[in-house]
């Protein structure tokens, strides 16, 4: 038991040992951490004493910039009120003004009117005119006292003067000058251009417009007539001091353009369409018929005169040397059937000479038919259109009526040549006829004679 208490006095000792020694080496770092305490607190204080600074500052500068804003909104308040003011008494004293200067104008005020009123009459006249082809820019005075809402000064009122006399002197000369002229296709190049007053501009050779919308010169899209240009060549050929005849255009440019759109006579046959291009097909066969007949006629008419002066040495070549073969083979026959065998060889004439004569007697009763056909269509399709898209638009019915119209114009333009040429190469064909009809009678009163001797 002793040992035992003395064992628990020695653990007791050993262990109250090692607590002191902990207890000394944890008491440097408490006193470490207390210090470390003490300087955080120190620099924490001053860290919130400069923030409560900076703050206090901070505010004071915003009451500062408050205090500001608020006289300079009453600033502006007393500023807008005094500008109000201002601008009432500012319009009644425009008005006063307005009222004061219409009384000093007098007689000024109605001139205002006059030049504003003429200068927008002028602007249309000078801009569309081709003079403005040589003299580009007259028109932008006319624009600004057009536009002006104040008078004229004197110097203005020179040049709308100048502006008019330019205009009427040079409507009266004719002047050769340098201009750009643009192609159809775009292109670009410096030529020599005639002005004939204010009607026309040429070359050498062709008419030309002044284009008013894009103020340039152009050639027409399509020229006029020959005989019109032919004038022109002849008029630049003219010497100087001669007189030459010259085509104008009255309406100074307005009929050369409207030339441009009239249809020509290829476009009014082609307007026929297809029943067009049968009459044609009609009438050339016709006509080809025509000519080889009127040559194999007049062929046979010229060996048959041949065939008159020697009927004692027929040919075979010609309708009379064929009958004159038949009588010299029938010689010896009775009257009856000697003349039986010349009406036989007749008869076998006859369809030579006719031929094809028949057939352009058709084809000329065919072509005014295929014109009333070609009109038909024409108005049916007029019709349909009308019921598509009514009557608002001429120009959609304008296709089918000239169907109508110049298949009918076709048809008695082939007609009546055919009904010409029928009546010549039939007419031949009598002649030819008459000559073996009449022979033939011959041959038989001379073969009767014969017997009754």
């Amino acid at each position: 038991m002793k040992k035992f208490i003395k064992s628990l006095a020695v653990v007791a000792t050993i262990a109250l040992s090692a607590g002191s020694l902990h207890v000394q080496a944890a008491d440097g770092k408490l006193d470490q951490l207390l210090q470390q305490v003490k300087q955080d607190r120190i620099s924490e204080g001053k860290i919130d004493k400069a923030r409560e600074a900076e703050f206090t500052s901070a505010r004071a500068d915003k009451q500062a910039l408050f205090n500001k804003a608020t006289r300079d909104l009453k600033n502006e308040k007393a500023r807008g009120d005094r500008l109000r003011k201002q601008f009432s008494q500012n319009e009644t004293t425009l008005a006063q003004k307005a009222v004061e200067l219409d009384n000093a104008k007098g007689d000024l005020g109605e001139i205002f009117g006059v030049v504003r009123r003429q200068a927008n009459e002028t602007i249309g006249t000078i801009t569309g005119s081709i003079i403005s082809a040589e003299f580009p820019g007259r028109e932008k005075l006319l624009f600004k006292l057009a536009e002006a809402k104040e008078l004229p000064t004197i110097r203005e009122l020179e040049e709308l003067w100048i502006a008019l006399q330019t205009e009427m002197t040079e409507s009266g000369k004719i002047s050769k000058f340098d201009v750009e002229v643009v192609a159809l296709d775009g292109a670009t190049s410096i030529q020599q251009v005639t002005r004939i007053g204010n009607f026309n501009l040429m070359t050498d050779k062709t008419y030309l417009v002044y284009n008013i919308d894009t103020l340039q010169v152009q050639p027409l899209g399509r020229q006029a007539e020959s005989h019109f240009l032919a004038s022109i060549e002849d008029f630049a050929t003219t010497p100087a001091g001669s007189y030459t005849q010259l085509y104008l255009d009255p309406s100074k440019g307005s009929l050369l353009r409207l030339n441009t759109q009239k249809a020509t006579l290829r476009d009014r046959y082609e307007a026929g369409g297809l029943v067009g291009y049968i009459i044609t097909g009609v009438f050339a066969l016709g006509m080809l018929i025509f000519v080889t007949r009127f040559i194999g006629l007049t062929l046979t008419q010229m060996r048959m005169s041949g065939q008159l002066k020697n009927t004692g040495n027929p040919s075979k070549s010609n309708p009379l040397g064929r009958i004159l073969t038949v009588y010299q083979a029938n010689k010896d026959c009775d009257v009856e059937n000697l003349e039986l065998k010349l009406d036989e060889a007749i008869l076998r004439e006859l369809p030579s000479i006719d031929r094809g004569i028949t057939v352009i007697k058709i084809l000329a009763a065919i072509a005014p038919l295929l014109g009333l056909l070609g009109t038909v269509v024409g108005m049916i399709n007029t019709f349909q259109q009308i019921t598509l898209f009514g009557t608002g638009d001429p120009k959609i019915m304008a296709g089918s009526i000239s169907m109508a119209l110049v298949t009918t114009a076709q048809g008695l333009i082939a007609a009546l040549p055919l009904i010409f040429v029928h009546s010549l190469v039939s007419s031949q064909a009598k002649s030819v006829m008459n000559i073996l009809d009449l022979q033939s009678a011959g041959i038989i009163a001379a073969h009767s004679e014969k017997e009754n001797a």
